[in-house]
């Protein structure tokens, strides 16, 4: 395999901005948004660890907001299908596949691989998609256990790869590895530090 550095690339936050049922009307939207992230967000963790399914936590939510699960889990699921990234992000990471292995790595649900992924194509982006769904694991856990894994697949050394993320968290447990992190703020967007690779 040839050696080259790796781009490590987040997804929420990073390439894209679209919430979950962002479809539904503000009210619903705004009390999922409490209920699943700041008061039940053991239950978003477990999902995004592999540990709940999204079909799961799509019925939780319906019984909370007295909605038929049907057209709740539709609404879900399209979605998921329908997140929109900037084409012109995509291949611009494309066009770094010269100089770079790319992957996406995100903390994240069994819903990006099952809808989002194969709806935006992503794949044909990144030589690999890294969920911590089918990880069990985060990004920042274990020290980065997750970076230090995928760097090895490539044998390819983390202190010539980067990290664009949005997490500060994640940049720092990324930089404490040695790599180059470039940190997604409202200043700064993904497309400026890819600009800069």
């Amino acid at each position: 395999m040839e050696s080259k550095p790796i781009l490590f690339v987040d997804f929420d936050g990073t390439l894209c901005f679209d919430r979950f049922w962002r479809s539904l009307e503000p009210a619903l939207y705004n009390k999922i948004q409490s209920f699943l992230f700041k008061e039940n967000k053991i239950k978003t963790n477990e999902w995004m660890l592999g540990k709940r399914s999204s079909e799961e936590i799509n019925e939780i939510l319906a019984r909370y907001l007295q909605v038929p699960p049907d057209s709740l889990w539709q609404l879900f699921q399209q979605d998921c299908e329908t997140m929109w990234v900037d084409q012109e992000l995509l291949n611009k990471i494309n066009s770094l596949r010269k100089k770079f292995y790319t992957i996406l790595i995100t903390d994240n649900m069994d819903c990006f691989d099952r809808f989002t992924t194969p709806a935006l194509e992503l794949n044909k982006y990144f030589d690999v998609i890294v969920n911590s769904f089918r990880e069990q694991k985060f990004k920042s856990d274990s020290n980065g256990e997750l970076f230090v894994k995928y760097a090895n697949k490539f044998n390819s050394p983390i202190k010539s790869s980067v990290l664009i993320d949005n997490s500060v968290k994640t940049c720092n447990v990324f930089s404490r590895l040695g790599g180059t992190v470039y940190l997604v703020t409202s200043d700064e967007s993904a497309s400026r530090h890819l600009s800069k690779l």
